[in-house]
């Protein structure tokens, strides 16, 4: 036989005001509303929502519902909708492949980088790749770094994720085996909503924060045993963040480029850089990037008002700049970027620690975000 939905009868009305009896005095509710087969029952909750809403919800389960809880003008609702989350578990073997993959593909980049810098004369692009394959150990302090920069970002995630127990997927490591990056990042998939704002918050920012924490002092390091050199005719540039620019004057003591001389990145440097570009990334307040998730624990349904700002902010990036990577951001933002991860207790608000650690998450993207990536500078 076939699992069929619950309806939006009477006879499951009363099953569900049964079951939030002695934590929400219901007042009245609405068959069908706001979905065919949802119930809405309107009224107060009796206990406080944070300590009952656990087993709340497994009352509801019982009839086959789970609870949201929204505010209606000046009610509060619950939202019974037909359906239990109850994913099927995550195949470990594609996300192990994946991880092995963009190990090989950011050891490839590197030592791709490594063979360029070291020959005499010009390489063909399948020459250079025949020896970075040939001498992939040359790129082990870039790919290590990077990895271990991307790796505490996805699992600060997982582990919030874990102990808030939100069904969660490991990491996906994503390989791109080409210049600069020789990856695309990473990312999990969430298999049901969260609890609350505050589970929210924890998944949302411990992967960024993480990443921060370990992106920086490889950054730093790797600064340190970079060497200050004069500029060549042809190079590549990478953009200021404000962290970035800092950086680089707490460690050499001098403003960088200047004078026709610039640092040239070591492979630590370079990783840390490109751990702190994927942070500003994905700390963008938006939609489902993680500075979407703090913004919205920050400011609820206000938050979805920085969408259009940010469009235009990062469509004048790409007129006045040239960096025509944030027109396939401004794309991708238009598809995926009006949608946010709503938690299924949208009433009760972040606590006064995560609110500041809020704060500190969207202070932390205007120091990291860097608005010309990388540019080719020549004759």
């Amino acid at each position: 036989m076939e699992n069929t939905k619950p309806r939006a009868t009477l006879e499951n009305a009363a099953a569900l005001r049964e079951a939030m009896r002695g934590f929400f005095e219901s007042s009245s509710y609405t068959l069908d509303a706001p979905e065919t087969g949802h119930l809405t029952f309107y009224g107060n909750f009796i206990q406080d929502l944070d300590s009952c809403f656990d087993e709340l919800r497994t009352r509801f389960e019982r009839s086959g519902f789970t609870p949201f809880i929204r505010s209606i003008e000046e009610d509060v609702a619950i939202i019974a909708a037909p359906t239990v989350f109850r994913p099927p578990p995550s195949d470990w073997r594609i996300n192990l492949a994946l991880v092995l993959l963009t190990i090989f593909s950011t050891l490839l980049v590197a030592a791709a980088g490594e063979v360029a810098n070291a020959a005499e004369t010009e390489l063909g692009i399948f020459e250079l790749y025949w020896l970075a394959v040939r001498n992939l150990w040359l790129g082990i302090p870039y790919s290590a770094s990077l990895m271990l920069i991307l790796g505490a970002h996805e699992l600060g995630h997982y582990f919030a994720a874990r102990y808030h127990k939100v069904p969660v997927s490991l990491p996906y490591f994503l390989p791109f085996p080409l210049p600069p990056f020789g990856t695309m990042g990473a990312a999990i998939r969430l298999k049901a909503p969260v609890k609350n704002k505050k589970a929210l918050f924890d998944v949302g920012a411990s992967g960024p924060f993480a990443g921060f924490i370990v992106a920086v002092p490889i950054l730093l390091i790797g600064l340190a045993i970079s060497s200050i050199e004069p500029l060549p005719d042809t190079y590549q540039l990478e953009g200021n963040s404000i962290l970035y620019w800092l950086s680089k004057l707490m460690v050499t003591g001098q403003i960088l480029p200047s004078q026709n001389k610039d640092i040239f990145l070591s492979q630590l440097a370079w990783a840390g850089w490109v751990g702190l570009f994927v942070t500003g990334l994905n700390l963008i307040p938006v939609g489902q990037l993680d500075g979407g998730h703090i913004a919205y624990t920050l400011f609820g349904q206000r938050a979805r008002r920085f969408f259009i700002p940010v469009i235009v902010v990062l469509i004048a990036l790409m007129i006045f700049t040239g960096t025509f990577m944030w027109g396939l951001w401004v794309l991708l933002l238009l598809v995926f970027g009006r949608v946010y991860a709503e938690p299924m207790d949208d009433v009760t608000p972040l606590d006064p620690r995560r609110r500041w650690l809020a704060i500190l998450g969207l202070i932390l993207f205007v120091l990291v975000f860097v608005p010309i990536p990388l540019r080719i500078i020549g004759p």
